[in-house]
């Protein structure tokens, strides 16, 4: 049994590797996003700026530039709002960052967890062996081995609540990353209308 607790806390301890290998991997993707949103932003500002110096040559034209003088400034509108969209995102996409962020340092403090938890079940095997082996000690020995478990036990527990807080983080940023979806296929939409 206490072989079978090492393997499925050194188990636990690989899956929380991948865990934040994955994380990071949102994280890295999440700032990529934020650089393509920063491109939007200067693609949107350079736009108003066309459409403003649109507008004062529709003017200059007089009745002949009126025409003009309304495309330029739909072509405004057009530019205020993917601005106000990548601003959006880019505030989405920081806040996804910052959780990824906290759910990776609960994951590594998780990860520490379990390194704590198989160095104890190492120990724990050590305490057996000394057992089997001295059957004289045998009710001390036996004795060291409850306290362990009482202690990989309360460290399970901690692993528990520390796996519900990774879960919820995860959940959170799922929902972010649908509202970042649909905002980008806002964005696209408007931008295919136009």
């Amino acid at each position: 049994m206490v072989t079978q607790t090492g393997a499925i806390a050194e188990q636990g301890g690989r899956a929380m590797v991948e865990v934040v290998e994955k994380m990071q991997g949102i994280s890295e993707s999440s700032r990529r996003i934020a650089d393509i949103i920063g491109v939007i932003d200067g693609i949107a500002f350079q736009t108003n700026i066309l459409a403003l110096n649109a507008a004062v040559e529709a003017a200059r034209a007089g009745e002949q530039g009126r025409g003009f003088a309304v495309v330029a400034g739909e072509v405004r509108s057009l530019a205020q709002r993917s601005a106000e969209a990548a601003k959006e995102i880019k505030g989405l996409i920081t806040t996804s960052v910052e959780r990824v962020e906290q759910g990776s340092a609960l994951v590594e403090q998780m990860r520490g967890t379990m390194g704590d938890l198989v160095g104890g079940v190492g120990r724990m095997q050590t305490l057996v062996t000394e057992i089997a082996a001295a059957s004289g000690s045998q009710h001390q020995r036996i004795r060291e081995v409850n306290e362990s478990v009482r202690g990989i036990d309360g460290s399970t527990q901690q692993n528990a609540a520390l796996v519900e807080q990774v879960a919820a983080a995860a959940q959170s940023l799922s929902s972010q990353t649908e509202r970042l979806a649909g905002t980008v296929n806002r964005f696209r939409v408007e931008s295919a209308t136009a």
